[in-house]
């Protein structure tokens, strides 16, 4: 049975950097303490100007977001290298971005965090489709369907498994590269 996720999509355009993820005042919470990671996720692009996102992603008074995809244009993570950009995101119960392009250090904290699946779209999805669409991401064919329309995304190949494993430390883990929790 192949893998999958339903969910409202919130879609952005390009350049959307790790301040408008997560802003700078938010970097003192500490991911691995529950109740700040949880808060992490209320914070979750904040940042994006009111003016272009008159929708609120996570709404003011929760920590958890009714969009599990995130659509973006061109080079989404951009900025400075933070990982609570991917921490808030998966904090807020996001499950995918599908960005035409990344950040390269966005794509690899995504990866190491473990906290989302970082696909590439062929097409440019937030021209065609708009947020509170309804979408399934289908893991093992590496598409998209919404709007009644199959979109083709770029496989992830090798770093899925490091994803599903919850991030590289738990991969390397599971896989004996480094000795199990004792």
């Amino acid at each position: 049975m192949a893998k999958t996720f339903t969910g409202k999509v919130f879609v952005v355009e390009d350049n959307i950097d790790t301040d408008q993820i997560i802003p700078a005042q938010y970097l003192t919470l500490v991911p691995t303490i529950p109740e700040e990671y949880e808060k992490l996720g209320s914070y979750a692009l904040i940042g994006l100007p009111d003016d272009k996102y008159p929708v609120d992603f996570v709404a003011p008074d929760s920590t958890k977001t009714p969009y599990g995809i995130v659509i973006a244009g061109r080079n989404f993570g951009c900025g400075s290298s933070r990982e609570h950009a991917p921490i808030a995101m998966g904090a807020a119960g996001v499950q995918a971005v599908i960005a035409q392009s990344y950040a390269r250090i966005f794509f690899r904290n995504s990866v190491a965090t473990g906290e989302l699946y970082p696909y590439e779209s062929v097409e440019r999805l937030p021209d065609v489709l708009k947020t509170g669409d309804e979408a399934t991401l289908d893991f093992d064919h590496d598409t998209l369907t919404a709007q009644g329309k199959t979109y083709q995304l770029k496989p992830l190949g090798e770093v899925r498994p490091v994803i599903e494993a919850g991030g590289l430390f738990n991969y390397a883990r599971e896989t004996g590269m480094i000795a199990a929790k004792a």
